[in-house]
């Protein structure tokens, strides 16, 4: 996503079925079971949704709702506080009508007034690394009454509602959130699931079950506690002493192989895994002598060996990529295998010598040594490996801690550098349109007006989703012909639980946010 925390290619709960039944405690005991405690490396920047466009979507969506919600087995956008639809043929006027006696934590009412303020202070506050970005297409709200909110928007874009559905669109209470400035007394006031009992930065966030919910959530628990971890190291050692029940962000490769081994300390654990949208790729300088060349570009693209990549550094636990849109999303395709196949040194010269290029070119690449996880560092070694391997290029390598080198990608210090994305909602527009554009994510402009001009306003005139195949694979085809962006892999997500949990197969929505609410310790009969 634009600004947000990529996180690492491991998370959440373990997969277990349920086989439900009467419980032999008693009450005390049964209240007492009913109560799950989660561990993550991931601990949210900020309680007020106004200012985070990061991992803080995971409490969130816990302890606020929002209009429209991703319930578990969907990829569009389903009523949570609201029914809405496009209220024209165009994708510009999108209606929501409220369910009936919604009402915050507080007592207070939920009503389209607040949803209109809610909304209206994200792009107020327009915070550092807030959600405002996601807010582009928005011209105004109004509102009918107490229950009708009516979006009026600048362009068509049938994507508006998977924007409502994420997390940073929360409904917040007006008396508690100012409309012009953030929350920063570490409390919160939602309608959602859970509320939040207590909260230490850094290290726990408790939640109870919130009497006055109103919303889709059948929550199998009473209350969740949060334990944010300062790395996974200590997270893992916790679920091994049974301190906490599960783990849903943070596992590194290493570990999700050891927890996967049977060996005595692993007795009574479960590592599943299954498909993530997390994607890793390089992007290319194009005011850069030797990157800003599409020879030198289709060369890489050329020797890049994803499946070696992948074994050797993060030991199977990613897959290759080859279409900047993952399998999993609509429009998936394998385009870059396609044209360029398997990795060929003989064919990479040849793009070379045609160009006239006949020494080994000089590049840098640089990368986060602190965002993506600590296998990066071995990711981009072996991107190095493969790279001299060839005698086509001397390679470079500079890691830095992520805002060192956020600030030098933006300047323009790396002729490659490398880049994870972890979507803001489930559709192949998000995988292509932030990526191009005079000012897009990487501040490398990318002017390429027959995607930006023609057919991502094409596609977001259709509110079926599943009628603008044709569109992304052709935004596709501009990008492989290009190479401006090199996919590399794809994350799967690693969920590591006590096999006495139950739910993890149903807590992780399209967004690979956790719905804390599909936790529950199995009884017995």
């Amino acid at each position: 996503m634009f600004n947000r925390t990529s996180l690492q290619v491991a998370a959440a709960l373990a997969s277990i079925s349920l086989l439900a039944g009467c419980s032999l405690f008693g009450d005390d005991e049964a209240e007492a079971e009913n109560k799950i405690v989660v561990g993550t490396t991931s601990s949210p920047t900020t309680l007020d949704p106004a200012a985070a466009w990061d991992s803080s979507w995971e409490l969130y969506r816990n302890v606020f709702q929002t209009l429209l919600s991703f319930p578990t087995g969907s990829t569009t956008p389903q009523p949570d506080a609201a029914d809405c639809k496009f209220s024209d043929t165009v994708s510009k006027v999108y209606q929501c009508d409220l369910r009936d006696g919604l009402t915050f934590s507080s007592g207070a009412k939920l009503d389209a007034a607040a949803v209109k303020h809610s909304i209206e202070r994200i792009r107020t506050i327009n915070a550092d690394g807030g959600p405002s970005g996601l807010l582009g297409s928005l011209e105004r709200i109004e509102t009918s009454g107490d229950k009708t909110v009516i979006f009026r928007l600048k362009e068509s874009d049938a994507t508006f509602p998977f924007v409502l559905a994420t997390p940073a669109m929360s409904i917040v209470e007006p008396a508690s959130y100012p409309a012009g400035e953030l929350r920063t007394d570490g409390k919160v006031v939602g309608s959602g699931p859970y509320t939040l009992e207590n909260y230490t930065e850094g290290r726990e966030a408790a939640l109870v079950k919130n009497p006055s919910y109103k919303g889709y959530a059948d929550r199998k628990n009473d209350a969740v506690t949060i334990r944010y971890f300062g790395d996974s190291e200590a997270m893992v050692a916790a679920l091994k002493k049974k301190e906490i029940d599960a783990t849903y962000r943070g596992l590194t490769a290493e570990e999700v192989v050891d927890l996967s081994e049977k060996k005595p300390e692993n007795e009574g654990l479960q590592v599943v895994e299954s498909t993530g949208a997390t994607i890793h790729y390089l992007v290319f300088d194009p005011q850069d002598p030797q990157a800003g060349k599409p020879a030198v570009r289709k060369a890489v693209a050329q020797l890049i060996d994803r499946g070696a990549l992948v074994a050797k550094a993060y030991r199977g636990t990613a897959e290759p990529l080859y279409s900047m849109v993952p399998k999993g999303i609509a429009g998936h395709t394998t385009l870059f295998f396609d044209q360029y196949g398997d990795p060929s040194v003989d064919k990479a010269r040849k793009i070379l010598r045609k160009a006239g290029i006949d020494e080994p070119v000089k590049l840098t690449f640089g990368y986060a040594t602190d965002r993506y996880g600590s296998s990066t560092a071995a990711e981009f070694a072996e991107i190095k490996r493969q790279l001299e391997a060839s005698g086509l290029f001397e390679v470079t390598l500079v890691g830095k801690p992520w805002k060192e080198f956020q600030e030098a990608y933006q300047k323009g210090d790396y002729p490659v550098f490398g880049r994870g994305w972890f979507p803001d909602f489930p559709d192949p527009d998000n995988f292509i349109a932030p990526f191009v554009g005079k000012e897009n994510v990487h501040n490398a402009p990318y002017e390429q007006p027959e995607i930006t001009d023609q057919l991502l306003p094409e596609s977001r005139r259709k509110s079926d989703r599943a009628a603008v195949t044709t569109q992304f694979e052709r935004a596709q085809q501009i990008l492989v012909e290009d190479v401006r962006l090199l996919p590399l892999w794809q994350g799967k997500l690693y969920v590591a639980a006590s096999e006495e949990i139950g739910g993890g197969e149903r807590a992780l929505d399209p967004q690979t946010v956790m719905q804390m609410w599909e936790l529950h310790r199995k009884t017995s009969w």
